[in-house]
């Protein structure tokens, strides 16, 4: 496994770990829904959410909030599709995102963060 991936899993065990500290029940990592790698599934009472994890090393270019453009949004809203027609009730789709600085790091719990979903 390279570093990049690495960190991309240690930044996807942060987040879960964060979800979980916040009242989400993390109920699944790297599910594919709708042909679309999900970081996390979680569940937030009678919600289910769909999370994208982003962590960047440099803040710059809208840093790792940024890195969600139009084409993961989509994305993210096709596997949230997916989920509701899947197991019906409340889904939303969160961003955590994760900048590394030299002050340390930044993370950041956007709420709905793709409408249409």
């Amino acid at each position: 496994m390279g570093l990049a991936q690495e960190r991309g899993r240690a930044g996807e065990e942060l987040a879960a770990a964060y979800l979980e500290l916040a009242g989400l029940e993390v109920t699944g990592r790297n599910v594919r829904l709708a042909g679309v790698e999900v970081d996390l599934v979680a569940r937030e009472g009678r919600a289910r959410v769909v999370i994208e994890v982003k962590l960047r090393n440099r803040a710059d270019y809208g840093g790792a909030a940024g890195a969600v453009d139009e084409r993961k949004r989509g994305r993210l809203r096709r596997a949230a599709l997916a989920l509701l027609a899947e197991e019906g009730g409340p889904v939303r789709v969160d961003v955590v995102a994760m900048d590394l600085t030299a002050e340390g790091l930044t993370l950041r719990h956007v709420r709905d963060a793709v409408q249409g979903a």
